[in-house]
C-alpha cells in the first residue's frame, strides 16, 4: 500500500501537471528559435568567443555555474569544450564586472529571479557595448530572450536548464557543418556517424542552413519530450521516496538539524540549487528557511583535502568535520558510482545522519548497496537529462518537506 499521503500525492501531481503544460507550450513555440540562437552561439565560439554566464544571487548563480561547467568539461565523447566562464557578482557590481570581462564575439547569458532584472538588465547593456551576444531567460532587453512560460519559479529553472543544455549539445551540430559557419571553410558534406545519437536527423549538405536548422528544430522537440519522459518516471517510480524523505528531513530540521549537500560538476549546482531553495521560504512565501550546507562550495576546502588527500575524501572529510546524529546529506550523481559520493554516503551512515540520493543510469553502487536512506533513480544513460529530471525531483522535494508533518 503507498505511503504516500494524499497532499503529496497531489502535490506531485499538479507538479508534474504544470511542467508538462509549461515545456509543451516552450518548446512548440520557441524550438526554431533556439536551434538558430544554437547556429549563433556556434558562430562565436568559431570566431573565438566565449560563454560568460552572470548572475548576482545564489539561484541565478547555481545555472551560472552549471552553464560553466558543462561547456567547458562535455561529457559527450568526442566534442570539443568550449570555454565559459561563471561571472557571480555583487548587484551593485555585476554590470562592472561583465564590463571588465566581456570582450567582441562573446555570448552573455543572465541567470537570476525577478528581483535580480535590474542588475541583470545593465550587465547584459554592458556586454551589449563591448559587442557581445546577450541572451536572457526574461524580457531583459538581450538579444535573444526565451522565456519559460510559467509564473512558478522552480518549473521556470528547470525549463531554463533544459534549454541552455540543448543548446550545448546541438550547438555542435554547426561544427561539424563547417560551411555554415560565417568565415568557415566549407567541406563537401557531413555524416553523424557516432554523434548521430545527438542529433540523428542530421546528414546534410553544408550550404543549406535551412535543412539543417530544420533538423536541428526536430531535434530540439525530441530532447525535451526525452527530458519530459524521463521527469515523469523519476517523480512517479520514486514518489514514495521522494515523500519519505520530505518526512525525514521535516524532523531533521525540527530537531535542529542541518543538511548537508553534495556533487560533482553539474551535480555539484544541484547541491548548491537545493541548499539555495531551503535557506528561504518555498517562492509562494510558505513554510520558512531551513539549514542546509553546500559542501562543493567552498574551493580551498575542497582543493586542499583533494591535494592533501585524494578527490574520493573531499565530501567524506566535510561529512566529519560538519555532520553527525540529527543531520542529513543529500548526494546527486548521475551514475551513481562516483567514487567521493559513495565514501560520503558511507560516512555519513557511519555517523547516523539520514541519507538521500538523486541518480542517474540503473543506480550504480549507491542502488545497488543501498547506501542511501532514501532513493530516486533517474533511469537514463544521458547525462543532461537526468540532471534536468534531479532539477523537478528536488524541487518537488523542497515543496514536500513543507507539508510533512514534524
Amino acid at each position: 500500500m503507498s505511503t504516500v499521503t494524499e497532499p503529496a500525492a497531489e502535490l506531485l501531481a499538479r507538479g508534474l501537471a504544470a511542467r508538462r503544460e509549461a515545456s509543451a507550450r516552450l518548446y512548440e513555440t520557441e524550438a526554431r528559435r533556439i536551434a538558430e540562437l544554437c547556429h549563433a552561439v556556434a558562430e562565436r565560439c568559431a570566431r573565438g568567443g566565449r560563454l560568460l554566464a552572470c548572475a548576482c544571487s545564489p539561484v541565478g548563480g547555481s545555472d551560472a555555474r552549471h552553464v560553466a561547467v558543462e561547456f567547458v568539461h562535455p561529457v559527450i565523447v568526442g566534442k570539443r569544450a568550449l570555454p565559459a566562464i561563471a561571472l557571480l557578482g555583487d548587484a551593485t557590481r555585476l554590470a562592472a564586472d561583465v564590463g571588465l570581462v566581456a570582450r567582441e564575439q562573446d555570448v552573455v547569458l543572465a541567470f537570476g529571479e525577478r528581483d535580480d532584472a535590474p542588475a541583470l538588465a545593465a550587465a547584459l547593456e554592458s556586454a551589449r557595448a563591448r559587442g557581445s551576444l546577450t541572451v536572457a531567460f526574461a524580457p531583459l532587453g538581450a538579444d535573444w530572450v526565451i522565456e519559460p512560460p510559467s509564473l512558478d519559479p522552480y518549473v521556470r529553472q528547470e525549463l531554463v536548464e533544459t534549454t541552455y543544455h540543448i543548446v550545448w549539445e546541438l550547438c555542435h551540430v554547426f561544427f561539424e557543418h563547417r560551411g555554415l559557419l560565417a568565415g568557415r571553410t566549407e567541406r563537401r558534406g557531413h555524416d553523424a556517424g557516432a554523434s548521430s545519437f545527438l542529433y540523428p536527423f542530421l546528414s546534410e549538405s553544408e550550404t543549406d542552413l535551412e535543412a539543417v536548422l530544420a533538423d536541428v528544430r526536430s531535434s530540439v522537440v525530441m530532447k525535451a519530450a526525452e527530458t519530459e519522459a524521463l521527469r515523469e518516471q523519476t517523480v512517479s517510480e520514486g514518489a514514495e521516496e521522494l515523500a519519505a524523505a520530505a518526512v525525514a528531513l521535516r524532523q531533521v530540521f525540527g530537531r535542529g538539524g542541518t543538511l548537508l549537500a553534495l556533487g560533482n560538476g553539474g551535480s555539484a549546482t544541484d547541491a548548491m540549487d537545493i541548499v539555495a531553495d531551503l535557506t528561504r521560504p518555498l517562492p509562494s512565501g510558505a513554510g520558512q528557511a531551513r539549514r542546509a550546507l553546500d559542501l562543493a562550495a567552498d574551493p580551498s576546502i575542497v582543493t586542499a583535502i583533494a591535494n592533501d588527500i585524494g578527490p574520493q575524501a573531499v565530501f567524506a572529510r566535510q561529512v566529519i568535520a560538519y555532520g553527525g546524529a540529527g543531520d542529513a546529506l543529500i548526494a546527486f550523481s548521475t551514475s551513481g558510482d562516483s567514487r567521493s559520493v559513495i565514501d560520503a554516503l558511507i560516512e555519513a551512515r557511519k555517523r547516523g545522519l539520514v541519507t538521500i540520493a538523486l541518480v542517474g543510469y540503473d543506480g550504480g553502487r549507491v542502488a545497488a548497496e543501498r547506501l542511501a536512506d532514501h532513493l530516486i533513480i533517474s533511469r537514463s544513460q544521458h547525462i543532461p537529462r537526468i540532471q534536468e529530471a534531479q532539477a523537478t525531483a528536488s524541487h518537488l522535494l523542497r515543496e514536500l518537506v513543507e507539508l510533512a508533518p514534524q
